[in-house]
């Protein structure tokens, strides 16, 4: 039988109208939406559903709209589980992509969601002023041979600060830090043989250097919220290494503000500890994506479905649920 993870995407993943047919088909991932909005005492749930769309990729809003959907998906699956009669499965690891840890670390009971809407909104803020006079920006980078990034990092780094912020699937990483470096590693990484190498619209450099302001304040402020054991395990942002603690996972998230994001090696560990089947618990389908190209041979499953009235596809609903942790 096989084991299961669940994966929730980060930013990125947003788009207006998230979660509105799914609430509207469930009760539970209803309850979930109201919950976020009473947490925030603000309608993050009318900015998921109705946009417009500028308001809503804004990072203070794009970070809890997610949060709350995600974890509406995984409300509303649990409750169709149940009404299916099919013993929900319990996966042996929870894995986040960027803000995504937030929602695993909801998933897995280490912290409520309550406190994960607002601390989403918190990093935002954070996020936003750190590094500020130092004009932060991303690129991305595909078709470069990961043998080439060492060189690529250490050619650009003589124009300022930069690194490598999320090493998404083999021939695809973005790279995070100071604009002067991210303008010279776009033509550097053309000249190393990347297919293309393009700027991001985006006004933060995360996962970098740059977010030390943010992560001292994300410190502060994860000090006073109560944390749990996860259950299941969560994997480090940098390093895959396990979170099986409330102190590794509230260490986690102010590390990984300044560290990248290692999704080759989240998804490979994993698969080492015979993980053989990925669930991605939200919107979109970014990160089946990463993990196919990572293994085309793994089974990887999104939970939103175009296709579907509710948007809500429910695996396991005519075969055997996976084995557990």
């Amino acid at each position: 039988m096989a084991r299961i993870a669940f994966v929730f995407p980060g930013q990125g993943s947003q788009s207006v109208g998230m979660g509105k047919a799914l609430a509207a088909a469930s009760p539970a991932a209803a309850a979930v939406f109201a919950e976020a909005d009473r947490a925030l005492d603000a309608p993050v749930s009318g900015l998921a559903w109705d946009g417009p769309a500028d308001e809503l990729d804004l990072t203070v809003n794009a970070q809890p709209a997610l949060l709350a959907t995600s974890i509406a998906y995984l409300a509303a699956l649990r409750e169709r589980w149940s009404g299916l009669d099919i013993e929900a499965p319990q996966p042996a690891f929870a894995a986040g992509h960027s803000m995504g840890q937030y929602s695993a670390l909801v998933a897995a009971d280490a912290i409520s969601l309550a406190d994960g809407v607002r601390l989403v909104r918190e990093r935002g803020r954070h996020m936003q002023a750190s590094g500020a006079g130092r004009e932060g920006r991303m690129a991305a980078v595909i078709g470069l041979d990961d043998v080439f990034l060492p060189k690529l990092v250490a050619d650009a780094s003589e124009h300022g600060t930069i690194g490598v912020a999320n090493r998404n699937s083999p021939g695809q990483i973005v790279l995070s830090g100071e604009r002067a470096a991210i303008e010279a590693s776009l033509q550097i990484a053309k000249d190393l043989g990347a297919r293309r190498a393009i700027e991001l619209p985006v006004s933060v450099a995360a996962h970098s250097p740059l977010m030390a302001e943010a992560a001292e304040g994300m410190r502060k402020v994860l000090a006073g919220i109560e944390f749990h054991d996860p259950h299941p395990p969560l994997l480090a942002n940098a390093d895959a290494r396990p979170i099986e603690t409330a102190e590794a996972a509230r260490a986690e998230l102010v590390d990984h503000l300044t560290t990248g994001v290692d999704w080759v090696a989240a998804v490979e560990r994993m698969m080492e500890e015979d993980v053989s089947e990925f669930l991605e618990v939200g919107p979109g389908r970014v990160l089946t994506g990463l993990i196919k190209r990572i293994n085309p041979d793994i089974g990887a499953i999104a939970t939103d479905d175009p296709a579907a009235p509710d948007r809500l596809f429910v695996p396991y609903a005519d075969r055997p649920t996976p084995a557990t942790a």
